[in-house]
Protein backbone atom coordinates (compact mmCIF):
# COMPACT_ATOMS: atom_id res chain seq x y z
CA UNK A 1 0.00 0.00 0.00
CA UNK A 2 1.49 3.35 -1.03
CA UNK A 3 1.28 5.84 1.55
CA UNK A 4 1.57 8.93 -1.12
CA UNK A 5 0.39 8.74 -4.68
CA UNK A 6 0.78 10.86 -7.64
CA UNK A 7 1.74 11.16 -10.84
CA UNK A 8 5.26 11.34 -11.12
CA UNK A 9 4.90 11.98 -15.12
CA UNK A 10 3.47 15.41 -14.47
CA UNK A 11 5.76 16.46 -12.21
CA UNK A 12 9.18 17.85 -13.46
CA UNK A 13 12.63 17.39 -12.05
CA UNK A 14 12.62 21.24 -11.36
CA UNK A 15 9.39 21.06 -9.19
CA UNK A 16 10.40 18.13 -7.20
CA UNK A 17 12.97 19.21 -6.22
CA UNK A 18 11.25 22.82 -5.22
CA UNK A 19 8.96 20.57 -3.31
CA UNK A 20 12.61 19.03 -1.30
CA UNK A 21 13.27 22.55 -0.75
CA UNK A 22 9.94 23.54 0.80
CA UNK A 23 10.31 20.29 2.90
CA UNK A 24 13.63 20.87 3.80
CA UNK A 25 12.83 24.33 5.11
CA UNK A 26 9.82 23.54 6.91
CA UNK A 27 12.29 20.67 9.07
CA UNK A 28 15.32 22.58 9.39
CA UNK A 29 13.58 26.24 10.50
CA UNK A 30 10.36 24.47 12.37
CA UNK A 31 10.34 21.51 12.89
CA UNK A 32 13.68 20.94 14.15
CA UNK A 33 14.05 24.24 16.63
CA UNK A 34 10.46 23.73 18.08
CA UNK A 35 11.48 19.64 19.09
CA UNK A 36 15.07 20.71 20.52
CA UNK A 37 13.25 23.30 22.50
CA UNK A 38 10.58 20.91 24.07
CA UNK A 39 13.05 18.61 24.52
CA UNK A 40 15.05 20.44 26.54
CA UNK A 41 12.53 21.04 29.19
CA UNK A 42 12.58 18.96 32.15
CA UNK A 43 10.33 18.08 34.60
CA UNK A 44 11.88 20.62 36.95
CA UNK A 45 11.27 23.21 34.80
CA UNK A 46 7.41 22.53 34.51
CA UNK A 47 6.76 22.15 38.10
CA UNK A 48 8.79 25.67 39.05
CA UNK A 49 6.72 27.23 36.86
CA UNK A 50 3.48 26.14 37.91
CA UNK A 51 4.07 26.21 41.42
CA UNK A 52 5.21 30.06 40.85
CA UNK A 53 2.25 32.41 41.58
CA UNK A 54 4.43 35.04 39.14
CA UNK A 55 3.72 32.75 36.22
CA UNK A 56 0.09 32.45 36.69
CA UNK A 57 -0.02 36.51 37.22
CA UNK A 58 1.83 37.19 34.11
CA UNK A 59 -0.66 34.96 32.35
CA UNK A 60 -3.47 36.84 33.86
CA UNK A 61 -2.25 40.11 32.58
CA UNK A 62 -1.38 38.72 29.26
CA UNK A 63 -4.46 37.76 28.51
CA UNK A 64 -6.10 41.12 30.28
CA UNK A 65 -3.60 43.17 27.88
CA UNK A 66 -4.26 41.21 25.00
CA UNK A 67 -8.04 41.43 25.28
CA UNK A 68 -8.24 45.44 25.88
CA UNK A 69 -5.27 46.35 23.60
CA UNK A 70 -7.03 43.59 20.64
CA UNK A 71 -10.21 44.90 21.09
CA UNK A 72 -9.30 48.04 20.49
CA UNK A 73 -7.56 48.07 17.67
CA UNK A 74 -10.27 46.65 16.07
CA UNK A 75 -12.96 49.18 17.39
CA UNK A 76 -10.26 52.11 16.48
CA UNK A 77 -8.91 50.41 12.77
CA UNK A 78 -12.36 49.66 11.95
CA UNK A 79 -14.03 53.30 12.56
CA UNK A 80 -11.09 54.63 10.86
CA UNK A 81 -11.09 52.48 7.78
CA UNK A 82 -15.48 53.35 7.53
CA UNK A 83 -14.41 56.83 7.70
CA UNK A 84 -12.48 56.73 4.91
CA UNK A 85 -13.78 54.46 2.68
CA UNK A 86 -17.56 55.38 2.96
CA UNK A 87 -17.28 58.45 5.55
CA UNK A 88 -17.67 61.25 3.24
CA UNK A 89 -14.83 62.62 5.01
CA UNK A 90 -12.53 65.32 3.72
CA UNK A 91 -9.36 64.44 2.67
CA UNK A 92 -9.89 60.95 2.94
CA UNK A 93 -6.64 60.14 0.55
CA UNK A 94 -4.35 61.81 2.98
CA UNK A 95 -6.23 60.23 6.25
CA UNK A 96 -5.51 56.68 4.19
CA UNK A 97 -2.13 56.80 4.43
CA UNK A 98 -1.31 58.06 7.99
CA UNK A 99 -1.77 54.03 9.72
CA UNK A 100 0.37 53.56 6.95
CA UNK A 101 3.47 55.26 9.13
CA UNK A 102 2.94 52.83 11.93
CA UNK A 103 3.71 49.85 9.63
CA UNK A 104 6.70 51.30 8.61
CA UNK A 105 7.83 52.03 11.55
CA UNK A 106 9.40 49.49 13.88
CA UNK A 107 6.93 47.92 16.13
CA UNK A 108 8.79 48.84 19.28
CA UNK A 109 8.87 52.61 18.49
CA UNK A 110 5.27 53.10 19.93
CA UNK A 111 6.82 52.61 23.00
CA UNK A 112 9.10 54.97 23.08
CA UNK A 113 6.75 57.89 21.49
CA UNK A 114 4.57 57.09 23.91
CA UNK A 115 7.09 58.27 26.67
CA UNK A 116 8.01 61.34 24.69
CA UNK A 117 4.48 61.66 24.60
CA UNK A 118 2.75 60.42 27.56
CA UNK A 119 5.71 59.92 30.25
CA UNK A 120 6.50 61.97 33.08
CA UNK A 121 7.69 64.55 31.59
CA UNK A 122 5.78 63.95 28.16
CA UNK A 123 4.55 66.34 25.65
CA UNK A 124 0.95 66.06 26.32
CA UNK A 125 1.11 64.87 29.93
CA UNK A 126 3.91 67.16 31.33
CA UNK A 127 3.83 70.27 28.68
CA UNK A 128 0.05 70.74 27.37
CA UNK A 129 -1.61 69.44 30.75
CA UNK A 130 0.66 70.40 33.18
CA UNK A 131 0.19 66.71 35.00
CA UNK A 132 3.16 64.60 36.96
CA UNK A 133 1.33 61.31 36.44
CA UNK A 134 3.01 57.75 35.91
CA UNK A 135 1.01 55.78 33.10
CA UNK A 136 3.44 53.12 32.94
CA UNK A 137 2.00 49.68 33.30
CA UNK A 138 -1.40 48.52 31.91
CA UNK A 139 -2.39 51.64 30.67
CA UNK A 140 0.59 52.65 28.72
CA UNK A 141 0.97 49.13 27.39
CA UNK A 142 -2.71 49.39 25.73
CA UNK A 143 -2.13 52.82 24.42
CA UNK A 144 0.85 51.64 23.04
CA UNK A 145 -0.11 48.30 21.45
CA UNK A 146 -3.44 49.73 20.09
CA UNK A 147 -0.80 52.95 18.32
CA UNK A 148 0.63 50.03 17.16
CA UNK A 149 -1.67 47.18 15.92
CA UNK A 150 -4.84 49.14 14.62
CA UNK A 151 -3.23 49.78 11.16
CA UNK A 152 -3.25 46.04 10.98
CA UNK A 153 -7.06 46.55 11.75
CA UNK A 154 -7.98 49.36 9.17
CA UNK A 155 -5.68 47.80 6.46
CA UNK A 156 -8.00 44.22 6.45
CA UNK A 157 -11.36 46.19 7.30
CA UNK A 158 -10.59 48.92 4.48
CA UNK A 159 -10.16 46.00 1.99
CA UNK A 160 -13.09 44.45 3.25
CA UNK A 161 -15.12 47.44 2.67
CA UNK A 162 -14.20 48.65 -0.47
CA UNK A 163 -15.02 44.77 -1.46
CA UNK A 164 -18.41 45.26 -0.28
CA UNK A 165 -20.97 44.75 -3.66
CA UNK A 166 -22.65 48.49 -3.55
CA UNK A 167 -25.56 46.56 -5.42
CA UNK A 168 -26.75 45.28 -2.33
CA UNK A 169 -26.28 48.65 -0.25
CA UNK A 170 -27.94 49.97 -3.35
CA UNK A 171 -30.98 47.46 -3.14
CA UNK A 172 -31.73 48.26 0.53
CA UNK A 173 -32.09 51.74 -0.23
CA UNK A 174 -34.23 51.22 -2.90
CA UNK A 175 -36.42 49.59 -0.23
CA UNK A 176 -36.44 52.72 1.66
CA UNK A 177 -33.78 51.91 4.13
CA UNK A 178 -31.88 54.72 5.94
CA UNK A 179 -28.19 55.32 5.84
CA UNK A 180 -27.97 54.00 9.77
CA UNK A 181 -30.30 50.84 8.77
CA UNK A 182 -28.08 49.91 5.78
CA UNK A 183 -25.06 50.02 7.84
CA UNK A 184 -26.48 47.61 10.60
CA UNK A 185 -28.10 45.37 8.19
CA UNK A 186 -26.23 45.28 5.12
CA UNK A 187 -22.22 46.59 5.87
CA UNK A 188 -21.70 45.53 9.80
CA UNK A 189 -22.94 42.46 8.76
CA UNK A 190 -20.61 41.88 5.68
CA UNK A 191 -17.90 43.16 7.81
CA UNK A 192 -17.92 40.64 10.16
CA UNK A 193 -15.58 38.16 8.35
CA UNK A 194 -12.76 41.03 8.21
CA UNK A 195 -13.43 41.97 12.04
CA UNK A 196 -13.00 38.46 13.32
CA UNK A 197 -9.59 38.10 11.24
CA UNK A 198 -8.66 41.42 12.06
CA UNK A 199 -9.67 40.29 15.89
CA UNK A 200 -7.62 36.95 15.71
CA UNK A 201 -4.28 38.22 14.12
CA UNK A 202 -3.91 40.76 16.10
CA UNK A 203 -4.82 38.97 19.76
CA UNK A 204 -1.68 36.87 17.83
CA UNK A 205 0.61 39.67 17.24
CA UNK A 206 0.12 41.55 21.08
CA UNK A 207 0.23 38.17 23.21
CA UNK A 208 3.72 37.61 21.50
CA UNK A 209 5.16 41.14 21.39
CA UNK A 210 8.54 41.76 23.57
CA UNK A 211 9.24 45.21 22.63
CA UNK A 212 6.33 47.68 24.00
CA UNK A 213 6.13 45.39 27.02
CA UNK A 214 9.82 45.51 28.14
CA UNK A 215 9.66 49.85 27.45
CA UNK A 216 6.43 50.91 28.95
CA UNK A 217 4.73 48.08 30.45
CA UNK A 218 6.80 49.06 34.16
CA UNK A 219 5.94 46.10 37.07
CA UNK A 220 3.51 44.99 35.03
CA UNK A 221 4.61 40.81 34.26
CA UNK A 222 3.50 39.27 30.80
CA UNK A 223 4.60 36.60 29.69
CA UNK A 224 6.60 37.51 26.20
CA UNK A 225 9.00 39.53 28.88
CA UNK A 226 9.12 36.83 31.54
CA UNK A 227 10.23 34.69 29.08
CA UNK A 228 13.29 36.48 27.86
CA UNK A 229 13.74 38.08 31.46
CA UNK A 230 13.93 34.05 32.98
CA UNK A 231 17.44 33.24 30.30
CA UNK A 232 19.18 36.48 30.55
CA UNK A 233 18.70 37.39 34.04
CA UNK A 234 18.75 33.43 35.47
CA UNK A 235 19.70 31.45 32.54
CA UNK A 236 16.98 29.35 33.12
CA UNK A 237 16.33 28.04 29.30
CA UNK A 238 13.73 24.95 30.33
CA UNK A 239 11.31 27.60 32.14
CA UNK A 240 12.05 30.11 29.16
CA UNK A 241 10.61 27.39 26.95
CA UNK A 242 7.62 26.38 29.04
CA UNK A 243 6.61 30.06 29.63
CA UNK A 244 6.83 30.16 25.41
CA UNK A 245 4.81 27.13 25.15
CA UNK A 246 1.99 28.37 27.86
CA UNK A 247 1.99 31.39 25.15
CA UNK A 248 1.78 29.28 22.43
CA UNK A 249 -1.06 27.30 23.38
CA UNK A 250 -3.50 30.78 23.26
CA UNK A 251 -1.92 31.52 19.95
CA UNK A 252 -2.31 28.28 18.17
CA UNK A 253 -6.35 28.18 19.33
CA UNK A 254 -6.35 31.60 17.73
CA UNK A 255 -4.58 30.63 14.34
CA UNK A 256 -6.99 27.47 14.14
CA UNK A 257 -9.69 29.14 14.95
CA UNK A 258 -9.24 31.63 11.99
CA UNK A 259 -8.47 29.53 9.96
CA UNK A 260 -11.78 27.42 10.50
CA UNK A 261 -13.53 30.95 10.34
CA UNK A 262 -11.96 31.87 6.60
CA UNK A 263 -13.30 28.86 5.13
CA UNK A 264 -16.25 28.86 6.86
CA UNK A 265 -16.64 32.36 5.20
CA UNK A 266 -14.99 31.59 1.98
CA UNK A 267 -18.28 31.93 0.24
CA UNK A 268 -19.36 34.60 1.76
CA UNK A 269 -16.31 36.64 0.93
CA UNK A 270 -16.45 36.30 -2.77
CA UNK A 271 -19.84 37.55 -2.70
CA UNK A 272 -18.45 40.52 -0.87
CA UNK A 273 -15.47 40.64 -3.21
CA UNK A 274 -18.12 40.58 -6.38
CA UNK A 275 -18.64 44.34 -7.03
CA UNK A 276 -20.44 44.71 -10.43
CA UNK A 277 -20.74 47.32 -12.63
CA UNK A 278 -22.92 49.66 -10.61
CA UNK A 279 -19.33 49.99 -8.57
CA UNK A 280 -17.23 51.12 -10.74
CA UNK A 281 -18.86 54.74 -10.91
CA UNK A 282 -20.74 55.15 -8.03
CA UNK A 283 -19.77 57.03 -4.55
CA UNK A 284 -18.58 54.35 -1.50
CA UNK A 285 -21.81 56.20 0.36
CA UNK A 286 -24.34 53.26 1.01
CA UNK A 287 -26.77 53.08 -2.08
CA UNK A 288 -25.28 56.42 -3.20
CA UNK A 289 -27.14 58.40 -0.15
CA UNK A 290 -25.17 61.00 1.50
CA UNK A 291 -23.77 60.55 5.07
CA UNK A 292 -25.25 62.74 7.53
CA UNK A 293 -23.85 65.93 8.34
CA UNK A 294 -23.23 64.86 12.13
CA UNK A 295 -22.03 61.96 11.44
CA UNK A 296 -19.55 62.99 8.82
CA UNK A 297 -18.68 65.65 11.49
CA UNK A 298 -18.23 63.16 14.19
CA UNK A 299 -16.10 60.85 11.74
CA UNK A 300 -13.67 63.75 10.83
CA UNK A 301 -12.98 64.59 14.24
CA UNK A 302 -12.05 60.94 15.39
CA UNK A 303 -10.23 60.32 12.25
CA UNK A 304 -8.36 63.88 13.06
CA UNK A 305 -7.80 63.08 16.32
CA UNK A 306 -6.18 59.27 15.88
CA UNK A 307 -4.10 60.95 12.85
CA UNK A 308 -3.30 63.45 15.09
CA UNK A 309 -1.60 61.37 17.42
CA UNK A 310 0.08 58.97 14.81
CA UNK A 311 1.75 62.19 13.24
CA UNK A 312 2.56 63.30 17.19
CA UNK A 313 4.43 60.42 17.80
CA UNK A 314 6.82 60.54 14.81
CA UNK A 315 7.37 64.59 15.65
CA UNK A 316 8.21 63.81 19.32
CA UNK A 317 11.05 61.08 17.55
CA UNK A 318 12.49 64.21 15.37
CA UNK A 319 12.28 66.33 18.40
CA UNK A 320 13.87 64.56 20.46
CA UNK A 321 17.10 63.59 18.38
CA UNK A 322 17.65 67.23 18.29
CA UNK A 323 17.12 67.62 22.35
CA UNK A 324 19.85 67.24 24.56
CA UNK A 325 18.04 65.69 27.22
CA UNK A 326 14.17 64.53 26.67
CA UNK A 327 12.38 67.06 29.30
CA UNK A 328 14.76 68.54 31.11
CA UNK A 329 16.98 70.23 28.27
CA UNK A 330 15.33 71.22 25.42
CA UNK A 331 18.77 73.06 24.10
CA UNK A 332 19.18 72.24 20.43
CA UNK A 333 22.31 69.87 19.86
CA UNK A 334 23.51 67.26 16.92
CA UNK A 335 25.13 65.10 19.34
CA UNK A 336 22.53 62.92 19.06
CA UNK A 337 22.32 62.48 15.21
CA UNK A 338 25.86 62.66 14.81
CA UNK A 339 25.92 59.11 17.47
CA UNK A 340 24.28 56.91 14.63
CA UNK A 341 27.29 56.99 12.74
CA UNK A 342 28.54 54.88 15.47
CA UNK A 343 25.94 52.53 14.68
CA UNK A 344 26.21 52.20 10.81
CA UNK A 345 27.36 48.39 11.72
CA UNK A 346 24.00 47.73 13.44
CA UNK A 347 21.55 49.34 10.31
CA UNK A 348 23.65 47.32 7.48
CA UNK A 349 23.38 44.49 9.46
CA UNK A 350 19.41 45.26 10.12
CA UNK A 351 19.22 45.87 6.68
CA UNK A 352 21.08 42.94 4.44
CA UNK A 353 19.49 40.43 6.96
CA UNK A 354 16.02 42.05 6.58
CA UNK A 355 16.79 41.68 2.33
CA UNK A 356 17.78 38.25 2.68
CA UNK A 357 15.00 37.04 5.30
CA UNK A 358 12.26 38.47 2.66
CA UNK A 359 13.82 36.70 -0.01
CA UNK A 360 14.08 33.61 1.39
CA UNK A 361 10.86 33.83 2.63
CA UNK A 362 9.06 34.67 -0.43
CA UNK A 363 10.87 32.45 -2.38
CA UNK A 364 9.77 29.83 -0.27
CA UNK A 365 6.12 31.44 0.19
CA UNK A 366 6.61 31.00 -3.78
CA UNK A 367 6.77 27.29 -4.15
CA UNK A 368 4.63 26.11 -1.53
CA UNK A 369 1.43 28.07 -2.83
CA UNK A 370 2.00 26.80 -6.33
CA UNK A 371 2.84 23.21 -4.62
CA UNK A 372 -0.30 23.57 -2.26
CA UNK A 373 -2.81 25.21 -5.04
CA UNK A 374 -1.56 23.99 -8.31
CA UNK A 375 0.18 20.54 -8.09
CA UNK A 376 -1.17 17.14 -6.64
CA UNK A 377 1.93 16.69 -4.58
CA UNK A 378 2.16 14.55 -1.18
CA UNK A 379 1.74 16.51 1.97
CA UNK A 380 -0.03 19.71 0.51
CA UNK A 381 -1.73 19.80 3.36
CA UNK A 382 0.63 19.69 5.43
CA UNK A 383 2.69 22.39 3.51
CA UNK A 384 -0.48 24.61 3.16
CA UNK A 385 -0.41 24.49 7.42
CA UNK A 386 3.34 24.34 8.13
CA UNK A 387 3.66 27.78 5.90
CA UNK A 388 1.50 29.31 7.86
CA UNK A 389 1.96 27.86 11.60
CA UNK A 390 5.02 30.37 12.43
CA UNK A 391 2.30 32.97 12.64
CA UNK A 392 1.10 31.32 16.30
CA UNK A 393 4.67 30.79 17.83
CA UNK A 394 5.79 33.32 19.73
CA UNK A 395 8.65 35.54 18.41
CA UNK A 396 10.51 35.23 21.84
CA UNK A 397 9.94 31.21 21.68
CA UNK A 398 10.92 30.90 17.71
CA UNK A 399 14.52 32.88 18.55
CA UNK A 400 14.84 30.89 21.33
CA UNK A 401 14.35 27.44 19.73
CA UNK A 402 16.84 29.04 16.90
CA UNK A 403 19.22 29.38 19.65
CA UNK A 404 19.10 26.17 21.53
CA UNK A 405 19.46 23.97 18.36
CA UNK A 406 22.56 25.74 17.10
CA UNK A 407 23.86 25.06 20.64
CA UNK A 408 22.73 21.31 20.35
CA UNK A 409 24.26 21.38 16.57
CA UNK A 410 27.71 23.57 17.71
CA UNK A 411 26.69 26.34 15.07
CA UNK A 412 27.63 29.40 15.73
CA UNK A 413 27.22 31.37 12.78
CA UNK A 414 25.06 34.34 13.66
CA UNK A 415 23.89 35.75 10.32
CA UNK A 416 22.32 32.54 8.75
CA UNK A 417 20.28 32.03 12.00
CA UNK A 418 19.08 35.65 12.24
CA UNK A 419 18.29 35.21 8.47
CA UNK A 420 16.90 32.15 8.84
CA UNK A 421 14.42 33.17 11.97
CA UNK A 422 13.08 36.27 9.81
CA UNK A 423 12.08 34.16 7.10
CA UNK A 424 10.55 31.44 9.30
CA UNK A 425 8.50 34.31 11.38
CA UNK A 426 7.17 35.97 8.46
CA UNK A 427 6.81 33.03 6.01
CA UNK A 428 3.13 33.13 6.47
CA UNK A 429 1.83 36.70 5.49
CA UNK A 430 3.99 35.77 2.19
CA UNK A 431 2.46 32.90 1.96
CA UNK A 432 -1.15 34.23 2.30
CA UNK A 433 -0.42 36.87 0.05
CA UNK A 434 1.09 34.19 -2.84
CA UNK A 435 -1.54 31.99 -2.74
CA UNK A 436 -4.39 35.24 -2.79
CA UNK A 437 -2.76 36.02 -5.96
CA UNK A 438 -2.56 32.36 -7.72
CA UNK A 439 -5.49 31.51 -6.46
CA UNK A 440 -7.53 34.34 -8.67
CA UNK A 441 -5.49 33.30 -11.93
CA UNK A 442 -7.48 30.79 -14.22
CA UNK A 443 -5.69 27.39 -14.36
CA UNK A 444 -6.74 27.11 -18.16
CA UNK A 445 -3.59 29.51 -18.00
CA UNK A 446 -1.79 26.77 -16.30
CA UNK A 447 -3.00 23.93 -18.78
CA UNK A 448 -2.73 26.02 -21.91
CA UNK A 449 0.89 26.69 -21.36
CA UNK A 450 1.44 22.57 -20.64
CA UNK A 451 -0.44 21.92 -23.81
CA UNK A 452 2.48 23.32 -25.54
CA UNK A 453 5.27 21.72 -23.89
CA UNK A 454 6.21 23.42 -20.76
CA UNK A 455 6.58 22.06 -17.35
CA UNK A 456 5.59 23.33 -14.31
CA UNK A 457 8.26 25.69 -13.28
CA UNK A 458 8.39 26.97 -16.98
CA UNK A 459 4.70 27.98 -16.38
CA UNK A 460 5.18 29.01 -13.01
CA UNK A 461 7.71 31.88 -14.29
CA UNK A 462 6.33 31.90 -17.29
CA UNK A 463 3.03 33.18 -16.28
CA UNK A 464 2.01 33.08 -12.40
CA UNK A 465 5.02 34.90 -11.24
CA UNK A 466 4.15 38.26 -13.83
CA UNK A 467 0.21 37.71 -13.38
CA UNK A 468 1.15 37.60 -9.19
CA UNK A 469 3.86 40.63 -9.67
CA UNK A 470 1.88 42.72 -6.67
CA UNK A 471 1.13 39.96 -4.30
CA UNK A 472 4.91 38.89 -4.57
CA UNK A 473 6.02 42.75 -4.56
CA UNK A 474 3.38 42.91 -1.64
CA UNK A 475 4.67 40.21 0.51
CA UNK A 476 8.44 41.31 0.27
CA UNK A 477 7.53 44.55 1.41
CA UNK A 478 6.16 43.62 4.28
CA UNK A 479 8.60 41.14 5.34
CA UNK A 480 11.26 43.80 4.60
CA UNK A 481 9.88 46.32 7.01
CA UNK A 482 8.94 43.82 9.63
CA UNK A 483 12.81 42.19 9.11
CA UNK A 484 14.44 45.31 10.14
CA UNK A 485 12.00 46.07 12.94
CA UNK A 486 11.90 42.68 14.49
CA UNK A 487 13.27 42.43 18.20
CA UNK A 488 11.92 39.13 20.30
CA UNK A 489 12.71 36.94 17.23
CA UNK A 490 16.19 37.67 17.01
CA UNK A 491 17.07 39.10 20.46
CA UNK A 492 18.95 35.62 21.10
CA UNK A 493 20.56 35.39 18.24
CA UNK A 494 22.67 38.60 17.95
CA UNK A 495 26.60 38.33 18.95
CA UNK A 496 29.11 41.19 19.27
CA UNK A 497 29.97 40.38 15.11
CA UNK A 498 25.95 40.80 14.40
CA UNK A 499 24.91 43.41 16.15
CA UNK A 500 21.20 44.68 14.87
CA UNK A 501 19.57 48.56 14.86
CA UNK A 502 16.63 47.16 16.75
CA UNK A 503 18.39 45.40 19.56
CA UNK A 504 21.04 48.28 20.19
CA UNK A 505 17.54 50.71 20.16
CA UNK A 506 15.69 49.19 23.27
CA UNK A 507 19.44 48.85 24.86
CA UNK A 508 19.84 52.46 24.78
CA UNK A 509 15.87 53.32 25.63
CA UNK A 510 16.43 50.76 28.28
CA UNK A 511 19.59 52.59 29.50
CA UNK A 512 17.57 56.29 29.32
CA UNK A 513 19.41 57.52 26.31
CA UNK A 514 16.17 59.04 25.20
CA UNK A 515 17.81 60.89 22.08
CA UNK A 516 20.19 58.70 21.16
CA UNK A 517 17.25 56.01 20.97
CA UNK A 518 14.92 58.34 19.24
CA UNK A 519 17.91 59.40 16.74
CA UNK A 520 18.93 55.75 15.87
CA UNK A 521 14.77 55.26 15.23
CA UNK A 522 14.30 57.93 12.85
CA UNK A 523 17.24 57.08 10.72
CA UNK A 524 16.24 53.29 10.37
CA UNK A 525 13.03 54.77 8.79
CA UNK A 526 14.05 57.23 6.88
CA UNK A 527 16.67 54.40 5.62
CA UNK A 528 13.48 51.92 5.51
CA UNK A 529 11.47 54.33 3.24
CA UNK A 530 14.34 55.44 0.94
CA UNK A 531 15.39 51.94 0.10
CA UNK A 532 11.21 51.54 -0.40
CA UNK A 533 10.96 54.33 -2.82
CA UNK A 534 13.79 53.18 -4.75
CA UNK A 535 12.53 49.65 -4.80
CA UNK A 536 9.14 50.73 -5.83
CA UNK A 537 10.92 52.85 -8.57
CA UNK A 538 12.70 50.56 -10.03
CA UNK A 539 9.75 48.23 -10.32
CA UNK A 540 8.12 51.01 -12.17
CA UNK A 541 10.89 51.35 -14.15
CA UNK A 542 10.91 47.42 -15.03
CA UNK A 543 6.99 47.42 -16.20
CA UNK A 544 7.81 50.52 -18.36
CA UNK A 545 10.73 48.59 -19.94
CA UNK A 546 8.37 45.60 -20.37
CA UNK A 547 5.63 47.55 -22.23
CA UNK A 548 8.01 49.16 -24.58
CA UNK A 549 9.83 46.16 -25.26
CA UNK A 550 6.52 44.18 -25.84
CA UNK A 551 5.16 47.13 -28.15
CA UNK A 552 8.56 47.04 -30.26
CA UNK A 553 8.42 43.51 -30.31
CA UNK A 554 4.33 42.75 -30.69
CA UNK A 555 4.70 40.47 -27.45
CA UNK A 556 1.71 41.49 -25.26
CA UNK A 557 3.16 41.06 -21.35
CA UNK A 558 0.92 40.95 -18.36
CA UNK A 559 0.23 43.15 -16.22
Amino acid sequence: MKLFTFDSSRNSKSLITAWAYVALFFVMFIILPLGGAVSSVKSDDIRYVFSNDIWKTALINTFIECICSTTLSVVIGYIFAYAVEKGGIPFKKFFSVIPLLHIIMPPFVCGLSFIFLFGRQGIITHKILGLDVSLYGLPALVIAQVLCFFPIAYLICAENLRGINLNLEKAASVMGAGRFKIFFTVTLPLSVPAIVSSFLFIAVGVMSDFGNPLIVGGRFRVLAVELYTQLTGWLKVGSSVVLGLLLMIPSLALFFLQGWFSKKNEKKASVVGAKGDFSKKVDQNAGGQKMPLVTRVLLTIFVVFVSSIILLQVGSLVVGSFQKLWGIDSTFTLKHIKSVVKYLGELKNSVLFAFLGAVLSVSVAIFSAYIVNRTDFPLRKTIDVLSQISSAIPGSLLGLSFSIMANKLNFGYSPLLIVAVMATAFLPFAYRSVSGSFMQISRSLDDGSRSLGANQIHTLNAILLPVSRGGILSAFIYNFIRGTGTLSTVIFLVSFDTPLASVTLINLAELGEWGKAASLAVVLTLLIFVILFAGLLIDRIFIKYRKHYGAKNGISFYK
